[in-house]
């Protein structure tokens, strides 16, 4: 006997025109995310996404239950300041949204270090608020030993700085002290320039009341990067990569790339003292709002910290559906059904999309 469909949802990243007109659950990277989701008896289609389409994706996604969203804060030049306005309005009709912008906000920003900084993952962290303070203060904490400065909403390591000094001598940091940096991007090599003229290229950082968050580099950072994947506050899964951004190369050499991503269970013994940290202690501190995170419970169907080794932790806002698509290419594939949003949660978005067309048609 067939079984009812819990709920229709879109997946959705960013295209063009002609990508959209050929997409299909079969022809793209998220075709093992489809199967999963149609093997649980959920239907999904695709929606890609490009600024020049947002009025017809947004109608798209008002005909669905739901909408799972890929889509880097930064991609060529491309930002999400028409795509989140959208999420936020379908999510206001009742369109369940992975993760919504306002969770991504709470959580999937650099300023998440600042605001937990007090927890077990903490280390001297700064918020820079503005281009004045930036300029007032990273002089000071250089003197101190290397910097790591991050952009406060970025992916791929774009806007984020490996800074020392080039020369031994603290007695005086100023704009003209030379310091040597390293992008996090891929292929990026070591530079020595005048601060001033690197505080200059950070100005980009700061436009639209944009910040920036300043911490201690990580020497360990050559170990590698544990990711704790989690559904609501349970951890699903690790992923261990060794990380080559902020590594300098030996001179003479290309840049080094970024190693496999190695994907673990949750029973993995290596990681069950992280398991215990996240799940009694972190995610519960956040939870209860102690660092600005009041609200976000409501809304989030899932979230991910990526922590690395030594001190420097990264939460960030995600879907369930990540943890899955990377986790079947390792064929450690967990069951979806208690990833997903309950029955009722699809039952109750739909009548909420219900009760807003009968206002409008009233109004």
């Amino acid at each position: 006997m067939a079984t009812d469909r819990i709920g229709r949802i879109a997946l959705l990243w960013r295209g063009d025109r002609d990508a959209r007109a050929k997409a299909k659950p079969t022809n793209n990277r998220l075709s093992p995310v489809f199967e999963a989701l149609a093997a649980v008896n959920v239907a999904a289609e695709p929606a890609v996404y490009s600024d020049e389409m947002v009025d017809e994706v947004r109608d798209q996604l008002l005909r669905l239950d739901g909408v799972l969203v890929w889509v880097d804060p930064i991609s060529d030049g491309r930002d999400r300041s028409k795509l989140d306005p959208m999420l936020r309005e379908v999510g206001a009709e009742g369109v369940w949204v992975s993760a919504h912008p306002d969770v991504i906000l709470k959580m999937g920003t650099k300023e998440v270090l600042f605001r937990t900084r007090h927890l077990g993952w903490g280390t001297d962290t700064y918020l820079y608020r503005s281009l004045d303070e930036f300029r007032g203060e990273l002089p000071l904490r250089l003197a101190s030993g290397p910097r790591v400065l991050k952009q406060n909403r970025g992916n791929g390591g774009i806007g984020t700085w490996k800074v020392e000094l080039a020369a031994h001598d603290t007695s005086k940091v100023g704009l003209d002290t030379i310091v040597r940096v390293l992008h996090a991007r891929r292929g990026s090599v070591e530079e020595d320039l005048r601060l001033g003229d690197f505080m200059s290229r950070c100005e980009q950082y700061f436009a639209l009341n944009r910040r920036m968050i300043d911490q201690p580099f990580q020497p360990r950072l050559q170990d590698g990067m544990i990711r704790c994947y989690m559904v609501r506050d349970e951890v699903a899964g690790f992923g261990h990569q060794l990380v080559k951004a902020l590594m300098p190369s030996p001179p003479g050499t290309e840049p080094a790339q970024p190693g496999p991503r190695i994907m673990y269970g949750a029973s993995e013994p290596t990681f069950q003292a992280l398991r215990g940290k996240m799940e009694s202690q972190w995610v519960p501190a956040l939870i209860r709002g102690s660092c600005g995170m009041a609200g976000v419970r409501n809304r989030l169907s899932v979230y991910a910290a990526r922590l690395r080794p030594g001190g420097t932790e990264m939460p960030v806002g995600d879907s369930p559906w990540n943890l899955n698509y990377s986790s079947q290419r390792h064929g450690r594939t967990q069951p979806l059904r208690r990833h997903l949003p309950p029955r009722r949660a699809f039952s109750r978005h739909r009548r909420l999309k219900k009760a807003n067309r009968a206002r409008q048609k009233f109004d």
